[in-house]
């Protein structure tokens, strides 16, 4: 695999000037001069988060002058899910959306993105910290079908699931914390499905907001199943259900 990075402050400051889209950005602690000020501002006028790092991390990335910043930058441009669910609703088709609430893992992120694709799935949301990032291994297992499914980098889940709400989306969690199993509900209508992280699940505040909760029955030895397989699972529940509509 190529590294999808780039060093040094004003090479990360031509990159966002020239519209590339960063996926995660570090900046070394202690660091301060007009450069990175310059940097910081930047960041701030475009809305984007960043992490504070002690130099060995940014030493592990990379032994050249990083002069304190290095930046990832992925091949996929983010979308805006408030501009998607009017436009899917101008199309006359009933939204299909994927939330993944902290999904680390690479391939389970591009496993999940194929599945996606083939479902028909109008978009998959991400929150800015803590998801998986968008490199050349997670566009390898999704076979290319993160370059076709649009997917929204939100910097406040919660809010983003309140605007989904408001717009008429069923809220469904896919979660081990119910007795309801995924074939008990609808997703005929609007419908948005949250999966929570590989260790965790889903937060709380998001179960909270939710309007379902469902889980897959499990009757074997093994109590869980791979957030991918799960994704798989429920997504093609509502390709069923919605095909019998046809």
């Amino acid at each position: 695999m190529t590294n999808n990075y780039i060093y040094g402050i004003r090479s990360v400051i031509e990159a966002l000037d020239a519209g590339k889209e960063p996926d995660k950005i570090f900046i070394q602690i202690g660091v301060s001069n007009p450069l990175m000020h310059q940097l910081k501002q930047k960041l701030k006028e475009l809305d984007l988060v960043y992490q504070h790092v002690p130099a060995e991390k940014l030493n592990r990335i990379t032994n050249k002058n990083h002069q304190g910043a290095v930046a990832f930058i992925t091949e996929v441009a983010f979308h805006n899910i408030d501009e998607i669910i009017p436009q899917i609703f101008e199309k006359g088709e009933e939204p299909l959306i994927v939330i993944l609430d902290r999904i680390t893992d690479v391939r389970n992120f591009g496993a999940i993105a194929r599945t996606a694709a083939c479902a028909g799935v109008h978009a998959i949301v991400i929150p800015s910290r803590g998801a998986a990032q968008i490199n050349e291994d997670a566009i390898k297992t999704s076979a290319g079908a993160l370059h076709k499914i649009p997917v929204c980098r939100e910097h406040d889940l919660k809010k983003t699931v309140l605007m989904l709400k408001e717009s008429g989306l069923k809220i469904i969690a896919c979660t081990e914390k119910t007795d309801q199993h995924l074939y008990a509900v609808s997703y005929k209508q609007p419908v948005a499905i949250i999966l929570g992280s590989e260790e965790n699940g889903i937060s709380g505040e998001y179960l909270k907001l939710s309007d379902e909760r469902v889980r897959i029955p499990m009757s074997g030895m093994v109590d869980s199943l791979n957030v991918s397989v799960s994704a798989a699972i429920v997504l093609y529940e509502a390709v069923r259900q919605r095909n019998s509509l046809k």
